[in-house]
């Protein structure tokens, strides 16, 4: 049965150093969906992705990267349209500034025409641009909420909004996307950014209770070198990050949430009703090893996602 990943593909292009006519320039391939969906490939878990990928040069490039990392390719919706590139500025602490180009690009396309059957998914995981981009954006709502009226046995549905300013600058349209698939989603995982972008001065166990009151079983919340943040009916965990040499914080975020349902899944614990009954040692494992998975792909360059073998064993893991 396959987790399958419901965003965008796309290119990171990371602004270098300057030259004298311009500014060198570093293409890596990337987007939210695409790492998560490579991130669980490299952790051992069957992995798809569902996204529309354009037919040009990049999007060739992004099919050929799927297939060689082991991502199921069935359900890319190959579109005669451009490949979104994302301009990616990093400050002095590693952290990203994003600007996209993506109008009229493949993976704002998908329809629900496009949309697949769910036999054999065990998962479905949304989030980022892709949450709000059209018609993609109302098409994956629309797959989350086919989703979760199948009742007992459905699959597991995740949300990570991933918030980006420069897609949609408007607080209220987040906030009422977010909360829409939020209502279908049973997992819940968020920035300290996205939080204070969403809900500016709220707590961070009381956005998790809310959440947690509406329907949903776990809520993540991530604080870059801080550590991270998990929430149940066992209460709540926290757990440090490992200290590493920061090169970025690109795909720091994707590596987590990775690496928590690849956890949980090695423990039989990523379906609605597991969730429910996750106890607090178990959430503390599953919080290690995604914790040290996302401190791995900060110490390297883009959205490099560490193997199982590479996070190894350690505090908190099962």
């Amino acid at each position: 049965m396959t987790f399958l990943v419901c965003g965008e593909a796309l290119y990171d292009v990371f602004v270098g150093a300057p030259t004298p006519t311009g500014f060198a320039l570093d293409a890596r391939i990337g987007g939210s969906a695409f790492n998560v969906a490579v991130g669980m490939a490299r952790l051992g878990m069957p992995a798809g992705l569902f996204a529309g990928v354009g037919t040009d040069a990049l999007g060739d490039g992004l099919a050929a990267a799927l297939a060689a990392e082991g991502v199921d390719p069935a359900l890319l919706r190959r579109k005669a349209l451009r490949t979104t590139l994302a301009l990616v500025a990093l400050g002095a602490d590693g952290g990203a500034r994003y600007s996209f180009y993506g109008e009229n690009a493949a993976d704002r396309a998908l329809t629900e025409a496009d949309l697949p059957p769910l036999d054999g998914v065990r998962a479905l995981m949304f989030g980022c641009l892709s949450l709000l981009t059209e018609p993609t954006g109302s098409s994956y709502l629309a797959l989350a909420r086919r989703a979760r009226a199948l009742g007992p046995g459905r699959p597991l549905i995740t949300l990570d909004p991933n918030i980006r300013p420069t897609v949609e600058p408007d607080m209220d349209v987040w906030r009422a996307r977010v909360a829409a698939f939020a209502a279908c989603a049973d997992l819940v995982k968020l920035s300290a950014e996205d939080l204070s972008a969403l809900h500016p001065g709220v707590d961070p166990a009381e956005a998790a209770r809310a959440f947690l009151d509406s329907g949903v079983k776990l809520v993540a919340l991530t604080r870059g070198g801080e550590g991270a943040t998990i929430w149940g009916r066992f209460g709540e965990v926290r757990m440090p990050a490992p200290e590493v040499a920061v090169v970025d914080t690109v795909g720091a975020g994707d590596s987590f949430l990775a690496a928590l349902i690849a956890a949980l899944a090695a423990d039989g614990r990523a379906t609605p009703a597991g969730l429910a009954a996750l106890d607090a040692p178990r959430a503390r494992a599953a919080l290690g090893f995604a914790v040290r998975a996302a401190a791995l792909t900060c110490a390297r360059r883009g959205a490099d996602l560490p193997r199982r073998a590479e996070v190894g064993a350690g505090e908190g893991e099962a």
